[in-house]
């Protein structure tokens, strides 16, 4: 269960991989699919743009965020602005881009306890980003807690425990089935006592449709925010990947339900569906914060689009 923290001698070869070799699968459908339909100054026509929604839809980035990007497609080829299939390469390249919130960093300075709520349904890697989100922050010289708010599992408290242990990172938990609210809140306290400067809190692994847990996070965040109107600063949503179209579904509930300020995207090494990433920033208007490109501690990246784009398009 805990591979993921066996990783620390390998650190070194892995910081040497770079993100282009992580997304490898989703350039081949994205990028290269791209590059063989569009690159030769073909004419842009309607069998051309037909082939070109299919390879859109195809690589995950959605029918809605197809359809718009294509409408863009049109507009400009109607007006000779497009001449041929190599500007409409780079055309799109910088049409995705754009899809991309690019202002998309925490900024944690703050002078309080900036609190982080997690949220996401079972096996997406909530519990291990946030271990690897903690690592991170302890690396840039902050203080940091975790609140075992899984309560219905043991062995995501366990989880957290061992990421606290090995790191010497406070770990706030209770009993199995206790009150995530109450869990949370103690934490939350405890780090305003000891001056933490970030607080981490998991939360149950649970399945977006299903509404009695959904309303557990309503009660969490009204907890925090009866004692503090900023908290929880960040409300995250983690995702896995390789769920395609199923993570959009996942972002529109969630951000119903608890209002999200940010996601992040986990397992994009072993996917072909990374345009995903396009669909979801397009559909909810939100930063994505990290992606995840391994099983490392190192590879729970902070999302940059130009670099994302980049790596998706290169040879």
């Amino acid at each position: 269960m805990f591979n993921f923290l066996k990783k620390d001698k390998s650190q070194t070869k892995e910081k040497s991989v770079s993100l282009k070799e992580r997304l490898v699968k989703s350039r081949q459908k994205l990028g290269s699919g791209l590059s063989a339909l569009l690159l030769g100054k073909k004419e842009i026509n309607d069998g051309l743009l037909d082939e070109l929604e299919t390879l859109l839809i195809t690589a995950d980035i959605g029918i809605n965020t197809t359809d718009k990007v294509l409408e863009s497609v049109r507009k400009n080829a109607s007006r000779k602005i497009l001449k041929d299939s190599n500007n409409l390469y780079q055309f799109l390249k910088d049409e995705l881009s754009k899809l991309l919130i690019e202002d998309n960093q925490l900024d944690t300075d703050i002078k309080e306890t900036f609190v982080i709520l997690v949220v996401g349904i079972n096996g997406a890697g909530k519990t291990t980003t946030i271990g690897k989100l903690a690592k991170s922050f302890q690396n840039q010289g902050k203080s940091v807690m975790l609140a075992a708010g899984d309560t219905f599992r043991a062995a995501a408290v366990e989880q957290l425990k061992v990421w606290g242990e090995r790191n010497k990172i406070p770990v706030v938990a209770q009993a199995t089935g206790a009150d995530a609210a109450s869990v949370i809140y103690d934490a939350y306290e405890s780090a305003k006592a000891k001056n933490i400067d970030i607080l981490i809190a998991d939360t149950a692994g649970r399945l977006h449709t299903q509404g009695n847990l959904m309303q557990e996070l309503e009660k969490i965040k009204r907890v925090l925010k009866k004692h503090n109107e900023n908290a929880p600063h960040e409300t995250m949503l983690v995702i896995d990947g390789g769920s395609g179209q199923n993570a959009v579904n996942q972002a529109i509930e969630f951000n119903k339900a608890i209002k999200l300020s940010g996601i992040s995207i986990t397992k994009l090494d072993g996917t072909a569906k990374g345009g995903v990433l396009f669909a979801i920033s397009d559909e909810l208007n939100l930063p994505i914060r990290y992606i995840g490109v391994g099983e490392g501690i190192n590879d729970l990246k902070p999302f940059n689009a130009n670099e994302f784009v980049d790596a998706l398009f290169s040879e």
